[in-house]
């Protein structure tokens, strides 16, 4: 069957091993000093592990595979104890594969009488409501992707009528990296902006600090399917189109940096040199750091 799974670059990967155990499904395994996707009904492919993955050798892609087996995964998660079956039920639910889910929770009533720990807590812990900023920051020990984290944050004072209604600096449509033509003219020898899809969100000045004079783009290293597309396209706009500059905007964290990593392989297939900057936002929406690579 054709399904979404994880990609491992092995040419990116270093053997470094963060990967494996975010991977609570045991999919992952170091062999030869690189990661190594050993099993296929192992792998959920929600990408769990894309986060942890500091050099951005992780992707998701669509190819024929075994089908996912939530029963042969609960056998290995109940062996791993309570707080790892937690983890793993909690990112079912998260990405509302509520079938997966159900699967999960079945096996472990069938089950019941051989758990390590007992059930009631698993499924409360599963099913509890959303925690605040200050809960997340007490609890950050637990497992999952940091990226997939649900926080709250308290509005901003309301501020004078004469500040509100800001302009829109958006100069054309679409943005979507999957949708936008490279060749399109708002790109020719433009200052362009290749920005995370959760950015404009978190960051109130977006539009006036990175996006005003600028053409834009946005994608998700984390979500996004085919993603060599976009490595195409960038350097179709390096080379073709003759952009002039280039500014990744991520936010802090680590799938994020997957942005930057397609602007490095782009830029190591184009035969323009162009200036590229880096800048990296908290998600309070502040400006971490900024620098052109």
């Amino acid at each position: 069957m054709i399904r979404e799974m994880v990609k491992i670059d092995e040419d990116l990967c270093n053997g470094c091993g963060e990967c494996v155990p975010n991977c609570h499904e045991g999919a992952l395994q170091i062999i030869d000093k690189k990661a190594v996707l050993v099993s296929d009904l192992m792998c959920d492919g929600l990408g769990a592990c894309i986060g942890h993955c500091p050099l951005g050798a992780i992707s998701i892609e669509k190819r024929e595979a075994e089908a996912y087996n939530e029963k042969k995964v609960m056998e290995l998660m109940v062996t791993k104890g309570k707080n790892t079956v937690i983890a793993h039920l909690k990112h079912l639910k998260d990405h509302n594969e509520t079938e997966y889910l159900q699967d999960g929770i079945r096996y472990l009533k069938e089950t019941e009488k051989d758990l390590p720990f007992a059930l009631d807590e698993v499924i409360i812990s599963v099913h509890k409501p959303k925690i605040s900023v200050m809960q997340h920051q007490q609890r950050n020990s637990g497992g999952g992707c940091p990226g997939s984290k649900e926080m709250t944050f308290g509005i901003a004072p309301q501020i004078s009528q004469s500040a509100t209604n800001p302009p829109s600096q958006l100069r054309q449509w679409p943005v979507q990296m999957h949708l936008i033509n490279p060749n399109a003219s708002y790109f020719t020898g433009a200052d362009v902006v290749l920005a995370a899809d959760c950015v404009a969100f978190a960051m109130g000045n977006f539009h006036e600090k990175y996006l005003k004079g600028k053409s834009l783009a946005i994608a998700c290293p984390k979500l996004d399917n085919s993603q060599e597309v976009y490595v195409d396209k960038i350097t179709a706009m390096i080379d073709e189109a003759k952009i002039n500059t280039l500014t990744a905007v991520v936010m802090q964290v680590p799938c994020c940096m997957g942005i930057t990593r397609m602007i490095q392989i782009a830029l190591s297939k184009a035969t323009r040199k162009i200036p590229v900057k880096q800048a990296v936002i908290s998600i309070e929406g502040n400006v971490l750091n900024e620098e052109w690579l």
